[in-house]
């Protein structure tokens, strides 16, 4: 089966579009390159489900408001699949407008917590200490220590309290069953739903159809495997999904093809991985001096943010995969070489 779009175009500003019975696909505009994000609306018997908030941003307020002034019945439960802005930035705004709870899982509502308060190795400075042992120049360093996380002026306030999911849970909407399904890579306990009754799977960020979600290592956690664990989390995702599944992705359009999706996602990074382990032959190459291997465009400080995390993810898979070592140089930075014996074949 190759990948299908149910729908050429999305939903403009305000516009509910049915995708699958009782479930309501939403546009809301990013201030990105990445310049939108999709959200669902949920019939809930009498009342509604929200999953997914949006960029805190008047506008999409504005468009919210709308929205909500036109259901026919309260939301009764906001979800959240995970931490990022787009996902949760409006998340407390929208609970005190509709009195809505907050559900989500304990590793994405945490991660919130401690990314807001710049604590246990996560904040701007731990991020500028990382891509300091990862090779990054001054002038990019400084760049970063003025700019700062910015994970607070996107994500204007935190709730303080949820209902915690977890892997397996099984969630009642509307009388049907919705499975949680979690994923890793790109965050720590990233939530999708699937519906086996509609055939509907709420990807969020695990699933894209057109581009693959950024995969980074953290501070926190400096030797993490995500690209491993995304990949294995894809696998997953993919034997436990019939094929003819319509996914709901969190940017791009609806689409049909789990596997096919997965495969391409697969080959792709292969592709980027030997792309990588090529370049490290003859000489040590640290993450910094890996960007240019692995985006071959120029980069902004906020792409630059996403592509240091990615190429440390990218060099941590290769060196626990054997492929690659990794070294500290003179100069503190951290640098990896291909292995020897994987030059010679």
């Amino acid at each position: 089966m190759s990948m299908h779009y149910p729908h050429a175009l999305p939903p403009a500003a305000g516009e509910r579009i049915e995708v699958a019975p009782g479930v309501f696909w939403l546009r809301m505009p990013l201030p990105f390159q990445l310049d939108h994000i999709n959200l669902w609306l949920l019939r809930d018997g009498d009342g509604w489900t929200i999953v997914d908030t949006g960029f805190p941003d008047d506008a999409v307020r504005a468009t919210w408001r709308q929205v909500i002034a036109g259901l026919d019945g309260p939301v009764k439960r906001l979800i959240v699949t995970h931490f990022h802005p787009d996902h949760l930035g409006l998340a407390t705004w929208l609970m005190a407008e509709t009195g809505a709870p907050l559900w989500m899982t304990s590793g994405e509502f945490l991660t919130a917590h401690v990314v807001w308060n710049e604590v246990a190795g996560h904040g701007a400075r731990f991020m500028v200490e990382q891509f300091r042992q990862h090779g990054l120049d001054a002038d990019g360093l400084a760049r970063f220590e003025k700019r700062g996380s910015g994970y607070r002026k996107a994500v204007p306030a935190l709730p303080e309290h949820y209902h915690r999911l977890k892997a397996d849970d099984e969630i009642g909407v509307d009388g049907r069953p919705w499975q949680v399904i979690i994923g890793h890579g790109h965050a720590p306990e990233h939530m999708s739903l699937y519906c086996p009754e509609l055939g509907v799977l709420i990807s969020g960020d695990m699933l894209l159809p057109r581009i693959s979600t950024n995969i980074s290592v953290f501070a926190a956690t400096p030797d993490a495997d995500a690209l491993g664990w995304y990949l294995d989390s894809l696998d997953k995702l993919a034997s436990g999904i019939p094929e003819q599944t319509l996914v709901l992705p969190s940017h791009g359009l609806p689409f049909h093809g789990v596997q096919p999706r997965v495969a391409a996602l697969h080959a792709h990074h292969e592709e980027r991985l030997r792309a990588l382990e090529n370049s490290c032959e003859h000489a040590p190459k640290s993450a910094a001096e890996s960007l240019d291997v692995l985006f071959q465009r120029a980069l902004d400080t906020h792409q630059t943010m996403f592509a240091m995390g990615e190429a440390i993810a990218h060099l941590n898979y290769l060196e626990q995969a054997g492929r690659l070592s990794r070294n500290i140089d003179a100069d503190g930075v951290i640098r990896f070489q291909r292995q020897q014996q994987n030059a010679v074949n």
